[in-house]
């Protein structure tokens, strides 16, 4: 009997410490006004002449050498602007999950002509959870689209690591291809 008095007042002392803890935290930042009007479309850049094979191979090098720089391995996948696969690599010892990751955050940022992190800060951020119902939107940073000429050519997308490791190489291999 005593065991379970004990057990009761601890479940009720971590419920009402959880509820403070709860109530701490920080609201969301002020989710923007949906029925605003945008003067201009976003996010409308034009698609151009899908990437090469060698081009995405070489965004993909650049990729893999930043990443053993750093000692993350990870999954590169590069797309054309209808997120159609043109090249992909998985360095040693990357999780097998990172595979279909890496290419739906490609697809992502080529389809929707933007970053995947737009997508995570208005889930994350700005609460818009509706963003998670859109057709194959991944709300993960580390899909980037590819442009050449103002014009979307493909995208890149990295998993493996956190987040901000995937967007990270991934702005390291379009910087070091584009030279």
């Amino acid at each position: 009997m005593k065991l379970r008095m004990l057990t009761a007042f601890a479940l009720a002392v971590g419920v009402v410490a959880g509820g403070a803890a709860y109530g701490q935290q920080q609201p969301p930042a002020a989710a923007p006004d949906l029925n605003a009007i945008p003067d201009k479309m976003p996010f409308n850049l034009p698609f151009g002449t899908p990437i090469s094979y060698e081009k995405a191979m070489a965004v993909i090098q650049a990729a893999i050498a930043e990443a053993n720089k750093r000692g993350w391995p990870e999954d590169f996948a590069v797309v054309d602007p209808g997120g159609n696969l043109v090249a992909f690599a998985r360095m040693d010892g990357a999780q097998l999950a990172s595979i279909s990751i890496a290419e739906h955050k490609a697809r992502t940022a080529a389809r929707y002509r933007r970053p995947t992190l737009v997508f995570e800060n208005a889930v994350q951020k700005l609460g818009l959870n509706y963003i998670l119902s859109l057709d194959d939107v991944i709300a993960s940073r580390g899909g980037i689209p590819l442009v050449a000429d103002g014009k979307i050519i493909g995208a890149v997308g990295c998993s493996g690591g956190t987040g901000s490791q995937d967007e990270a190489l991934c702005k390291a291999a379009i910087e070091a291809a584009g030279k």
